[in-house]
């Protein structure tokens, strides 16, 4: 009985007595609002080499037709799920929880799209799996982080594999001691590195994708009856052991637990406003400021101090010769702020990082790590204090406690819908993309999902 009464075994019988029900309405509309988001980084992703690569692996391990892998036509299930959380994660822009240092959508949303399709579920209980599965995600990275992270981890698939499991499970029906096997499945399944980092490596893009396939597969092989640990999350051998390390780290399995059935943490994750690291944007907020307010000419830049907490703080690198360099590096993208006023897709792109400009000033900036900023991580926000010297003498500074698109600080519904325009129009085109942000808002069924694709697919033979 001891298998029955531990976290597991709870969050398996919240898992399914929860998938009988319908989500409260603000949960639903912000669900929504996260899809939308999610899949406009699918869309702008799909054209992309990483994106190609890994449709290409999917294709040839995971052949099928029965659902869509956008920007590359019908998949099979397992293959679909790769190309599409591969996708999501593709150009950093996918939002985020905060307290969990995660992405939930760019791993679970896939599985629900995937297995919605195949199994003909109808778009309530689509949301419904795709809720628990996020839900779950956030609780379980929040649990670990920051030891986690200080462990070298990367939180979206090493937590979010739980998530996809839960929201496979949902959609494929599992009972409780089903749910708990595909749970304990996917704790073998956990991966991530951050080594990825050194090398800017684009296997990064990959791991949520990874998260996806393995989160169905937990869930398919508990429902043939393959037996998976279900103490896999608080047994003296599992996840939170494993990953976290010894008990009296900064983690605790608890989180998982508080309020679950009665509050969603789902509702303070984030949107982003700027297609870089997350970790970054307190910085590139207080530059943006700091520009407008005082006027600023990068040409009288003499300094630029960044003081942040330590993980952001890690993202100082200044190797321009990849995207995902320029997207993880807090000099890089502070500059670009200061000296373009926004911060763009475009901004990450060959010719833009090669800017003369740009790179000067992106060598005068510094980032030391602040006291205050590094208690608040992760329980108290994303702070960061930007100060700016000029020519003329003056010194100004802010601080950024709450990054633009937090919950205390949010993207407007219009704001989020110009981000997705901005995404998607140059590879969709404008009337497909204002189909798909209506669809979305509804979200009365997946048809979006074929919509988008045959866009993407029509403008890139073009």
């Amino acid at each position: 009985m001891a298998a029955h009464t531990g976290l597991t075994w709870h969050v398996s019988e919240w898992i399914v007595e929860q998938g009988h029900r319908l989500l409260p309405a603000e949960l639903d509309r912000h669900l929504r609002r996260m899809t939308l988001d999610a899949v406009a980084g699918m869309v702008a992703s799909s054209a992309g080499s990483v994106s190609h690569a890994v449709a290409r692996h999917a294709a040839a391990l995971y052949p099928g037709d029965e659902v869509t892998a956008i920007g590359h036509g019908r998949a099979s299930v397992l293959g679909a799920a790769l190309v599409n959380g591969t996708n999501g994660h593709g150009i950093e822009s996918d939002e985020g929880y905060t307290p969990g240092s995660m992405h939930p959508t760019s791993v679970v949303l896939p599985v629900a799209f995937a297995l919605g399709q195949s199994t003909g579920a109808d778009a309530a209980r689509v949301r419904v799996a795709a809720a628990i599965g996020m839900e779950l995600a956030c609780r379980i990275a929040a649990a670990g982080h920051p030891a986690t992270r200080n462990r070298h981890f990367h939180n979206t698939p090493l937590g979010g594999v739980f998530g996809a499991a839960a929201a496979a499970a949902v959609l494929r029906g599992l009972t409780v001691e089903e749910t708990a096997n595909a749970l304990g499945i996917a704790g073998s399944h956990a991966s991530g590195l951050f080594e990825f980092l050194g090398d800017s490596a684009e296997v990064k893009r990959f791991h949520p994708g990874k998260a996806a396939r393995d989160g169905i597969a937990a869930a398919d092989l508990a429902a043939c009856g393959l037996t998976g640990p279900t103490t896999v999350l608080e047994g003296v051998d599992g996840y939170f052991a494993a990953y976290a390390g010894p008990v009296g780290e900064a983690w605790s399995p608890e989180r998982v637990r508080d309020g679950l059935g009665e509050r969603w943490v789902l509702l303070d994750t984030y949107v982003k406003p700027y297609p870089c690291c997350r970790h970054v944007h307190g910085a590139i907020d207080g530059a943006l400021a700091l520009r407008q307010e005082h006027g600023i000419d990068p040409a009288e830049i003499e300094a630029v101090r960044v003081e942040t907490f330590p993980i952001a703080a890690r993202h100082n690198g200044t190797e321009l010769d990849t995207v995902l360099q320029a997207q993880l590096s807090l000099p890089y993208t502070v500059a670009v702020a200061l000296t373009r006023g926004a911060v763009t897709l475009r901004d990450f792109a060959e010719e833009a990082r090669s800017d003369a400009a740009v790179r000067a000033l992106m060598n005068r900036v510094t980032v030391t790590i602040d006291p205050d900023a590094d208690a608040a991580y992760p329980r108290s926000g994303r702070p960061a204090r930007t100060t700016v010297e000029l020519s003329d003498g003056r010194t100004v500074s802010t601080w950024v406690q709450h990054p633009y698109g937090e919950p205390a600080n949010p993207l407007s519904d219009a704001a989020l819908e110009e981000k997705v325009r901005g995404l998607c129009e140059p590879v969709i085109g404008e009337p497909a993309t204002k189909d798909l942000i209506d669809a979305v808002h509804r979200f009365d069924d997946l048809d979006f999902l074929d919509d988008v694709d045959r866009a993407a697919r029509t403008r890139g033979a073009n």
